[in-house]
């Protein structure tokens, strides 16, 4: 009972405070943070000891360390490789190298850990700043791709920190030793995605997708995550590093749609419960002690990721407008910081002296986002050029039409849509089929289109309209209504078998149905009509005006 009561608690403190934050446009993260403030010990002092509830928490950031590796495909780094490689990895170096040097001789601290903090400030919210480019529309633009690009190699960024971390714990090298170590560490680990990514994580995935049940798909993502965040952990790395190289593993995999359908509930349940445990070990007593000191290092942090992103992206050939307004947007610390710092506190490395002050930064930064975005819209609505460009990367480009099922009508409706140069991602949970269209490099990947979790996956929030082309007419009716529920104003277009199956399909969502054996027979009725010499005219107006009466009655316009 107590643990019930303790469950129900955390969950009311997060559904008073998160929508309050994302009314606000603050985001979902300082709602848990402040949640957890408010029932932690700085608040009413509900949880005064939440070890038990901690340990629960890290699973959140091993969740989501899978989603973000799954997220990290092979074929996008390649394409964004020159603002990646290039203004990514130009950003993070220089940035952690100022923030070190500050760190270390204004805090007199180990110059390893100093350098665990400036690479870890040097990081910004991959998660609010994303979130503000699709809110308005900003993705496809001269300082969105750049944007992307960086936050894309910060989180990858991650993945050496948490093994640097591991090492630091051991405390057996210099700090030169350290770094090459966890540079080496980070090559052998993509060996080994890649090895196993090939020869024995999809062919097993096959298997299940082809003999087991949905039940056990949920079990087997489940049991990828946890198993390599307890076999990296036991190696004496950290779970989340193990959660994101089984993400990696299957990034170019076509049941990647269907397995971050699986973890997503568990991804966001965990998360946020790691967040509320954050704000559960701040003491905000700290922030009234020390607000000129805590004020000056938030300026201090702001300026010095300003004032290194200006001119690198400008030596990238970003227009200067641009290269303002991106370096204001990713001028804040943020998730991943807090991640990091945590992990370290968790081992030791981090007093709670230091570990506070910097906690209260990184929170600090996170919450003027958007006042930093908005500055940065300012300075873009000046601009005489346009700044938006054809997009040339998957990574930022709209998936296309949603097709949901790829048998013969999807197949076909995929081909068309080829020829015209129009781009289309097909879900269906036919595994033979996924493998011969992916064989031939066709964007299909294997999933369960009823459950919106594998359609907000796909994309279907950016589509353009959806297609519902499945062969099972009592499947399509419930794509339709999943379709409809997750996403009101997404245009579905659905094939029925008959008039009555058409009805059916609209009163459960569908904007534009076509039947089949009406299709059909209207075609054979032209054909034949022709073969016998009536006017082609006399045909086309009499089908045309049997049509609109045939639909009508569904109450479909035409």
């Amino acid at each position: 009972m107590h643990y019930l009561i303790d469950a129900i608690v955390l969950l009311a403190a997060a559904v008073i405070t998160v929508p309050v934050f994302q009314a606000l446009r603050l985001g979902a993260i300082p709602g848990f943070l402040l949640a957890g403030v408010a029932l932690g010990p700085s608040g009413i002092g509900y949880f005064s000891n939440f070890n038990d509830i901690q340990h629960l928490a890290e699973l959140g950031i091993v969740f989501l360390l899978f989603v973000i590796g799954i997220e990290i495909r092979p074929t996008h780094f390649w394409q964004m490789r020159r603002h990646v490689f290039g203004l990514g990895i130009c950003q993070l170096a220089l940035t952690a190298l100022v923030i070190t040097y500050l760190v270390y001789e204004l805090l007199n601290v180990r110059l390893g850990i100093a350098l665990l903090i400036g690479a870890a400030l040097a990081l910004s919210s991959t998660a609010f700043v994303l979130q503000l480019l699709t809110e308005h529309r900003a993705l496809n633009t001269q300082h969105g791709r750049p944007a992307v690009a960086v936050l894309l190699l910060q989180d990858i960024a991650v993945v050496p920190l948490l093994a640097y971390i591991a090492i630091l714990n051991r405390g057996e090298y210099s700090i030169a030793v350290d770094v090459i170590l966890a540079f080496v560490e980070s090559v052998a680990i993509i060996l080994l995605v890649v090895l196993l990514a090939r020869y024995v994580l999809n062919p097993l995935l096959r298997l299940l997708a082809r003999f087991a049940s949905n039940d056990i798909f949920t079990v087997f993502a489940l049991l990828l995550v946890l198993g390599f965040a307890g076999l990296f952990e036991n190696a004496g790395f950290s779970m989340a590093m193990g959660a994101f190289v089984a993400g990696l593993l299957i990034a170019d995999s076509s049941f990647r749609h269907q397995i971050i359908a699986e973890v997503e509930p568990f991804r966001m349940l965990l998360l946020g419960l790691f967040f509320i445990t954050m704000g559960m070990s701040l003491n905000i007593e700290m922030l009234f002690l020390y607000p000129g000191e805590l004020a000056a290092s938030l300026l201090c942090l702001i300026t010095v990721k300003f004032f290194v992103l200006l001119p690198l992206a400008r030596a990238f050939k970003v227009p200067s407008q641009a290269a303002i307004a991106l370096s204001l947007q990713l001028a804040q610390s943020g998730e991943f910081a807090l991640v990091l710092f945590g992990t370290a506190y968790a081992v030791g490395i981090l007093e709670t002296t230091l570990f506070q002050p910097l906690l209260i930064l990184v929170l600090l930064s996170m919450l003027i986002t958007p006042a930093l975005d908005a500055c940065a819209r300012h300075i873009i609505a000046r601009t005489k050029t346009p700044i938006t460009e054809p997009l040339t990367t998957p990574q930022n480009a709209s998936p296309g039409i949603l097709i949901a099922g790829y048998g013969r009508m999807g197949h076909r409706i995929g081909e068309l849509l080829e020829r015209l140069n129009v781009p289309y991602i097909a879900i269906d949970n036919n595994v033979s089929i996924v493998e011969q269209a992916t064989a031939q490099g066709k964007p299909v990947y294997f999933g369960e289109a009823q459950k919106p979790e594998v359609l907000k996956a796909a994309g279907a929030s950016k589509a353009p309209l959806a297609i519902v082309a499945i062969d099972n007419l009592e499947g399509a009716e419930r794509v339709v209504a999943s379709l409809r529920v997750a996403f009101p104003k997404l245009p579905i277009f659905a094939r029925g078998h008959n008039r009555s199956r058409c009805k059916e399909l609209r009163s459960q969502g569908a904007n534009i149905t076509v039947s089949e054996t009406f299709e059909a027979s209207a075609e054979i009725a032209h054909e034949a009509l022709l073969s016998i010499g009536v006017n082609k005219d006399r045909i086309e107006r009499t089908m045309v005006q049997f049509k609109k009466d045939y639909y009508a009655e569904i109450g479909q316009t035409r």
